[in-house]
């Protein structure tokens, strides 16, 4: 697993919107902490910022995150974008970086990380929705976000959708996902 996936543990799990909540780690306190472990990993400059970028924006510093991720031109600052408009919440637009971000490479390991997550709570519900034909659909996950946000689903689907987002990132920080390591 991958180092980067310790600064996920929390006292909550992120908000589906752009918090503020209890428990999150100051912006300067994260980057001190991250510069240690990006030493330790020798992860390239340019798969830092995506990390970082991902660790701030579960510690809900939206705007930092979205100057990190702007600057990567490529399919993972596209994703790692998408996601912080996911969370700000502005839908239309994170389906717009859901776009440039095509297939992910991510996506086959989160389908798979999901569909384990969702059978073990028998969420036949939130599975069709977010897996379609077994796939991850990432424009249906930005609609299942919006639609907890007003309140259209249950708490429980929502806190399902919680986990999911921790699911994600950390498919997303995790080395062996592809995300950090291009194949």
């Amino acid at each position: 697993m991958s180092p980067f996936v310790k600064f996920l543990d929390t006292v909550q799990l992120a908000d589906l919107g752009p918090g503020p909540r209890p428990g999150v780690s100051p912006e300067s306190e994260l980057n001190e902490s991250l510069a240690k472990t990006f030493k330790e990993s020798q992860l390239p400059e340019g798969e830092q910022e995506l990390v970082r970028a991902l660790v701030l924006l579960w510690h809900d510093h939206l705007d930092a995150a979205h100057t990190l991720a702007q600057s990567v031109e490529n399919p993972d600052g596209s994703y790692v974008h998408a996601i912080m408009h996911r969370r700000e919440p502005d839908y239309g637009n994170a389906a717009y970086w859901f776009r440039r971000v095509g297939q992910h490479r991510a996506f086959p390991e989160l389908a798979r990380r999901v569909t384990e997550f969702l059978d073990s709570h028998d969420n036949a519900g939130l599975k069709q929705m977010l897996l379609p034909k077994g796939n991850w659909d990432p424009f249906a996950f930005v609609d299942a976000c919006e639609q907890a946000a007003s309140g259209a689903l249950s708490k429980g689907q929502e806190q399902s959708l919680r986990e999911i987002q921790r699911v994600e990132f950390e498919v997303l920080l995790d080395a062996g996902s592809h995300f950090l390591r291009k194949t």
